[in-house]
């Protein structure tokens, strides 16, 4: 079997691929070129590993360079991973967001239906698609309101993909996933921002970590518990739709204070509002608002209903919340290397 998978530098990506060669997967990858020939997450693996990835140089933006790579591969399956995947940033530049989500995901459905129509297609959605929900939980039901341009761009590639698989009798499905963390998880995400930074304090930094908003509730599982319900969505007996979640919330609050537990240091707050602070009990600060970090339309909280996932495709989440913390923040502070 051959799999082909579409952003595999990312976190999702690390972990997929590990994934599916366990399964015995010829694992290929589309990586963007860069002059200093850097692999992202693909380069914490152990050369052995790395060695059975074989990796395509290109970009999903560039037509041609797709079409050729599904006419030469033909993947029994493509996980399409590849995106602008921070919700800042696509304040910041939704061109550049919409160029990559929209315009990259119509090249690849376009290079299944013309040269590989036998692949079977994994579309990676979002919880986002829910935007400023006014039911909870979500479910595959629950209308969509998508609230950034990141999830715009979104909404785009998942009605793609629905009215492909429609249209030309494809295989091509859906993954509504909410947040997902781990270990490797981008610097600029709040989790990690969160666990890089009490690994930091831990090491004696005094540099307290900034945040936005400590109230917003989010659905966080463990990456590597999603990758595998990827690879259910793609073996189910026919396309379909699947919300992939923990059926938890937690606040971003909530996760700060895990995480000084897992380190072994006490938080408290003091303050509302922009001059809230998170002091230790020596009265350092630990924590500071910083209202640049907080969002242009704030979300609803996202609460996933994953039923039709563990029905059908028996997935379900094997990682606790607090689990995850605790892998996230004993990784960084045993990685930690002082400047």
């Amino acid at each position: 079997m051959i799999a082909l998978i579409t952003g595999i530098t990312g976190q999702d990506g690390y972990f997929l691929s590990q994934f599916l060669l366990e399964k015995g997967y010829d694992v290929y990858g589309i990586v963007r070129r860069n002059s200093n020939r850097r692999m992202g997450n693909l380069d914490l693996l152990s050369e052995k590993i790395k060695k059975n990835i074989h990796i395509y140089e290109g970009d999903v933006t560039d037509t041609n360079f797709i079409n050729n790579t599904f006419e030469k591969l033909k993947p029994d399956e493509v996980y399409h991973l590849a995106a602008q995947s921070f919700v800042a940033y696509s304040f910041t530049n939704p061109t550049f967001t919409y160029d990559v989500n929209i315009g990259g995901t119509l090249n690849v459905v376009n290079a299944v239906r013309d040269y590989s129509n036998n692949t079977r297609l994994y579309f990676a959605g979002t919880s986002e698609l829910y935007g400023k929900v006014t039911k909870s939980p979500q479910n595959e039901e629950t209308p969509f309101y998508p609230a950034s341009p990141y999830a715009i761009s979104k909404l785009a590639g998942f009605w793609t993909v629905k009215v492909y698989r429609e249209a030309y009798g494809l295989f091509m499905s859906n993954g509504i996933l909410f947040n997902h963390e781990s270990e490797v998880r981008g610097p600029e995400f709040v989790t990690r921002k969160i666990s890089l930074g009490v690994a930091r304090i831990y090491h004696g930094s005094k540099e307290p970590i900034e945040l936005g908003n400590l109230n917003a509730v989010k659905d966080w599982g463990y990456a590597k518990d999603y990758v595998e319900g990827m690879w259910k969505i793609l073996n189910y007996d026919k396309p379909d739709d699947f919300v992939l979640g923990t059926g938890e919330s937690h606040t971003v609050r909530e996760f700060v204070e895990e995480a000084f537990k897992v380190a072994g240091i006490k938080i408290h707050w003091e303050g509302s509002g922009l001059d809230e602070k998170g002091i230790s009990d020596d009265g350092r600060i630990l924590v500071k608002i910083n209202k640049e970090f907080f969002r242009p339309l704030d979300t609803n909280p996202f609460i996933a209903d994953y039923s039709k996932a563990k029905k059908l495709l028996n997935w379900y989440p094997k990682t606790s919340f607090r689990d995850l913390v605790k892998i996230m923040v004993k990784y960084d502070i045993e990685h930690y290397k002082k400047i």
